[in-house]
């Protein structure tokens, strides 16, 4: 397979764009992004995304934030990185 960087990089600002469509209580977009990302993604950075963020999406749907244990599958998605920081700074609101 021949990398692609620009879609790599379309993967990166797909994650980008799920993990604040949660800070704004946007749970379809968030999906969507997650699902663009992991399908964008050339290496499998974002693969366990768009089940992290399906699973904050629905804390969303039901309570109107989004949980504890679900922002750590968030993280737990990004892994170590610019992303963590990212939800980190959603999270603080």
């Amino acid at each position: 397979m021949t990398m692609d960087g620009h879609a790599q990089r379309n993967a990166l600002t797909a994650a980008e764009q799920a993990i604040r469509a949660l800070s704004g209580a946007d749970p379809a977009k968030a999906r969507a992004n997650a699902a663009k990302a992991a399908e964008l993604d050339q290496v499998g950075v974002f693969a366990a995304l768009p089940d992290a963020v399906g699973r904050a999406a629905g804390d969303l749907e039901t309570s109107g934030t989004v949980g504890e244990a679900a922002w750590r599958a968030v993280e737990d998605a990004v892994g170590p990185g610019p992303l963590m920081f990212l939800v980190e700074e959603v999270r603080r609101g």
